[in-house]
């Protein structure tokens, strides 16, 4: 599938993350990684998982992408939340995390504590029986 074409459900990569990807990372050779997970959102086609990934090929020039559909079922209002805070923050391909590629301690604070918390309260607020 087209990079352009999927929308990122994550506002950062580490930076560590993504110089281990590179190391590895071959874009001629589709063999060389695992598929990446999308699913079909409210009419929008979203990365589930493998921003990393997707952005190493971004940067390496890769324009289509190895995806599958993803099949788990997963908190759909928590990643509708996520691909919100992307759309809030100008993040609709790929591409557009350029300039967010951010050390890991940041990418914990960032990232990490933020999905942490917005679960936190996402599940105390519909807890049908708190």
């Amino acid at each position: 599938m087209s990079l352009k074409d999927i929308q990122p459900s994550q506002l950062y990569i580490s930076s560590r993350k993504l110089g281990d990807i590179l190391e590895w990372f071959e874009p001629s050779d589709f063999s060389n990684y695992d598929a990446i997970p999308i699913k079909d959102l409210n009419g929008k086609i979203i990365f589930t998982d493998g921003h990393t990934r997707a952005y190493a090929a971004y940067l390496k020039g890769v324009q289509t992408l190895k995806v599958y559909w993803e099949e788990d079922d997963l908190d759909w209002a928590l990643y509708q939340m996520c691909v919100d805070w992307c759309n809030e923050e100008g993040i609709y391909t790929i591409g557009d995390l350029e300039g967010r590629v951010i050390e890991p301690d940041e990418y914990e604070i960032l990232w990490i504590d933020r999905c942490a918390k917005m679960y936190g309260q996402f599940r105390k607020s519909n807890c049908q029986n708190c």
